[in-house]
């Protein structure tokens, strides 16, 4: 329920953080405001954790987007919930949950809270990793300033900022120690990191320092845009045995009428030269793209281009989103605005096309050996499940693999040759 950092203030201060909700004193939900799935996903959950309020949780916390963007109107909305926190209030976050506790909690143990100093959102913060033994996701920045018409991030929270690379490599090294062995670098545009305060890109530098610590084997960093892959980062991820050669690029349209209204920052040309470029330097290379159909005056013509594109450019992986009105932004005041039956069909059309490509890219896999991480097993045991270098965890496709072994082989790395490809995932076996 609660994410990252967050998870470091309350074992600072003597909490233990629990995996059932049943057990928890305290629940805090960590909210999305983007989209209207993810808005209502949120407030579902707010709804559903509040039933906990009945049994042994004593408190009820949201924070997050939702919280920024309709902050007064939760209020009033759901009485249930004892503290709402926005993100503009991130640097005071443990004096407000204090305060709710103070306000509150009998037990004098609890009234004895010490004041921590809070560091600013932007700076490291001891964290408790909550994504495995593996991998640990790291914020190099947030916010966003790239202001396209469909997105209400920059109004939520603010223009683009980079952590100091300083911070970003102690924690990096932290994680190292605790035993983490991949790293994956997220913002809302990585390739926009350092330029706040460094004057430039400063993505491939900090992937090259990162690279360097001996215990981390994996790196990888997502929501790349595409105007900010330069031939230097592609370098740095063609020759660095560590970097996934993996690109993930939000493009979002192709058609040059639908990427102007959105003001995205390139254009048809662009994006199929830079796609071209990568390929060329990296053959082994593992794209991934995110579209948006439906968007205000996207006529049928302007579907079939996007549709064209994706069946011709055969993405390894491909997410579509439904055009979502958001309030405050440009895009929700345009004219010719598309009926949600017009977006379903849309959507429907280019997933079933992905599927297809899908198939065929796994297809070329079959009888190939890979590198598989194993981190689970399947419900019958009969299969240890993993994935490669080339996939993002629970967001990318799986490797079952046959368990023919005594050996325990959890949170180890086996060589595999794939036996069969299903759907958007492999069958392989050790080798």
């Amino acid at each position: 329920m609660i994410q990252k950092q967050q998870f470091g203030l309350f074992k600072e201060h003597q909490f233990q953080i629990v995996n059932k909700v049943e057990e928890a004193d305290i629940l805090v939900i960590n909210t999305c405001g983007f989209i209207d799935q993810a808005k209502e996903e949120a407030i579902n959950t707010i709804l559903e954790m509040a039933e906990y309020k009945k049994k042994k949780c004593k408190y009820l916390i949201v924070m997050g987007c939702l919280v920024q963007r309709y902050y007064n109107d939760l209020i009033k909305l759901l009485p249930e919930v004892d503290l709402f926190i926005k993100l503009d209030e991130y640097d005071r976050l443990w004096d407000k949950i204090e305060d709710l506790i103070k306000r509150n909690i009998v037990e004098k143990s609890k009234m004895d809270i010490l004041k921590m100093p809070m560091l600013t959102q932007q700076e490291f913060l001891n964290r408790t990793i909550t994504t495995g033994t593996n991998y640990a996701y790291l914020k190099i920045g947030e916010g966003c300033s790239n202001k396209c018409t469909y997105c209400a991030i920059p109004y939520i929270r603010g223009p683009f900022v980079s952590r100091k690379k300083e911070d970003i490599l102690e924690e990096a090294k932290k994680l190292a120690k605790q035993g983490i062995k991949e790293i994956i670098l997220i913002a809302q545009d990585t390739t926009k990191y350092g330029i706040d305060i460094y004057g430039e890109s400063k993505l491939s530098e900090l992937l090259t320092e990162i690279s360097k610590i001996k215990e981390i084997k994996w790196i990888r960093f997502l929501y790349s845009y595409p105007e900010g892959i330069t031939d230097e980062l592609i370098d740095v991820v063609k020759n660095n045995s560590k970097i996934a050669k993996y690109f993930d690029i939000p493009i979002q349209h192709i058609s040059d009428s639908i990427l102007k209204k959105m003001n995205r920052r390139t254009s048809k040309k662009q994006i199929q030269e830079l796609i071209k470029k990568i390929r060329t330097e990296i053959p082994n290379v593992t794209l991934r793209t995110s579209l948006i159909v439906g968007f205000p005056s996207e006529s049928k013509e302007d579907f079939e281009e996007l549709l064209e594109f994706v069946k011709t450019t055969k993405f390894d992986k491909l997410g579509v989103f439904k055009y979502s009105k958001e309030d405050g932004t440009p895009a929700a005041r345009m004219q010719n605005q598309i009926h949600g039956n017009t977006k379903k069909s849309r959507y429907e059309k280019i997933m079933k096309l992905q599927n297809q490509i899908s198939k065929e890219n796994l297809e070329r896999k079959v009888g190939k050996d890979y590198e598989v991480l194993i981190e689970g097993l399947s419900f019958d045991k009969k299969y240890y499940v993993g994935r490669t270098m080339q996939d993002v965890p629970d967001i990318d496709g799986l490797v079952y693999v046959k368990n023919s072994t005594k050996e325990n082989l959890l949170n180890k790395w086996v060589r595999c040759k794939i036996i069969k490809e299903m759907d958007y995932d492999l069958i392989g076996e050790i080798i």
